[in-house]
């Protein structure tokens, strides 16, 4: 099911152009990581969200590239040009493959249904 999102129409040129370059270096490093190493996890400090998938994959023997933007209190407009580039709400954001599969929830269920590991 895809999420309702404004038609690109009804966005006028300056505000692409504002969303295009919001914080774009860093969108561009997730975006090379992601699509370079087989598991990515993007997270960031404080969150024991964040820590719970970590250790669940460690658990797994699943190795994976971990990048870190900030905290609660620190680096949040990055973090939330990560959320407008991968349209998912929450970290950790977890990918595989190149493949964004969701965070800690998803990969429970994926280690439930026996397909973390493949």
């Amino acid at each position: 099911m895809d999420q309702p999102r404004l038609s690109a129409d009804k966005v006028a040129p300056t505000a692409l152009e504002v969303v295009s370059s919001f914080h774009r270096g860093i969108v561009d490093t997730v975006a090379s990581t992601v699509a370079s190493d087989p598991v990515v996890v993007v997270g960031m400090k404080q969150n024991p969200v964040v820590k719970g998938a970590r250790k669940l994959l460690d658990e797994e023997g699943v190795k994976f590239t971990y990048l870190e933007y900030g905290s609660y209190f620190s680096q949040w407009k990055e973090r939330l040009a990560i959320k407008l580039w991968a349209g998912f709400p929450t970290f950790p954001m977890v990918f595989m493959k190149g493949t964004l599969v969701g965070g800690l929830s998803e990969l429970k269920k994926l280690k439930a249904d026996g397909k973390l590991k493949s």
